[in-house]
């Protein structure tokens, strides 16, 4: 019988619901054993990604973004314990030997999301989602299942890829919004517009030419996370959450331009069952 989630995991998966219902989900599909530390991981993940919603400035995000790595490299140890969250983080890292270096690049990837700065190529868009989406999939293999962790490692670096491309197209109206374009400048000049029309949304058709080449993009990634093989009934609770790209792809093909005006978030009750499908069918 598997222990019961002591009241740090019990903290991080109140968090995740509240940040990032998708990986709280898989969550709770995950084997019980699991549960609190890949709850502490994903919690983690949330607490980095979301610092842009609510700082004002560039300079208080850094400064919590270093509070965090402080947490993972030891500087920090008393704040760590006080801390429900960097203290589930930290006994996950030391009981499944979590790489701390992987975790500190996701902290490092994600100063681009402080800034309007543009991300100016479609490599660069690769990089950031292997520090990030990707990595995180690698880590929960480790959690999940560390015997199969390092055959999982191609279809992980996909998989993060499309998550990520599913994620800028699931967040693009409020990304826009901002002023923010993560979508790669030579991918804007290949449709046939810039960021500054991109952002004013001036040309419906170019937008919807960019939503199409994102789609694309993030189908061939998804294509060769299935094809890299590695996946197993074993470990296939790590790829849940980016299980439900294709299903983004499917919903911005359908929507088009559109897809960067409004949310084409499925309802959770179908990204909950699509969830449970892959985790049953025990493959990608």
């Amino acid at each position: 019988m598997a222990a019961p989630m002591d009241a740090d995991d019990l903290h991080c998966l109140t968090v995740l619901r509240e940040t990032d219902r998708d990986r709280y989900l898989a969550c709770l599909l995950a084997p019980a054993e699991k549960r609190g530390a890949l709850a502490a991981l994903y919690a983690f993940n949330a607490e980095i990604a979301r610092i842009r919603d609510v700082v004002h400035e560039p300079l208080p995000g850094e400064i919590r973004m270093q509070w965090w790595r402080d947490v993972l490299e030891g500087a920090s140890a008393g704040d760590a314990a006080a801390n429900p969250l960097a203290s589930a983080l930290l006994r996950c890292i030391e009981a499944h030997r979590l790489p701390v270096p992987v975790l500190v690049d996701l902290i490092d990837a994600r100063i681009f999301d402080l800034y309007d700065d543009p991300m100016d190529s479609v490599n660069s868009l690769e990089g950031y989602a292997g520090e990030t989406a990707s990595a995180l999939v690698q880590l929960a293999c480790l959690i999940v299942d560390p015997p199969s962790a390092a055959a999982a490692a191609q279809a992980a670096g996909h998989a993060g890829v499309a998550q990520t491309v599913a994620g800028l197209l699931l967040l693009a109206p409020i990304q826009r919004r901002r002023g923010q374009v993560y979508v790669p400048a030579e991918l804007l000049a290949a449709t046939g517009t810039d960021a500054a029309a991109f952002l004013a949304g001036s040309d419906r058709a170019a937008n919807g030419r960019v939503v199409s080449a994102l789609v694309g993009l993030g189908r061939d990634h998804w294509r060769r996370a299935r094809q890299a093989g590695g996946v197993t009934r074993a470990n296939v609770a790590a790829f849940l959450s980016a299980s439900l790209a294709p299903r983004i792809f499917d919903g911005a093909d359908r929507a088009g331009a559109a897809t960067l005006e409004r949310s084409i978030q499925p309802a959770q009750w179908r990204r909950q069952w699509w969830l449970w499908k892959t985790l049953r069918r025990g493959r990608l």
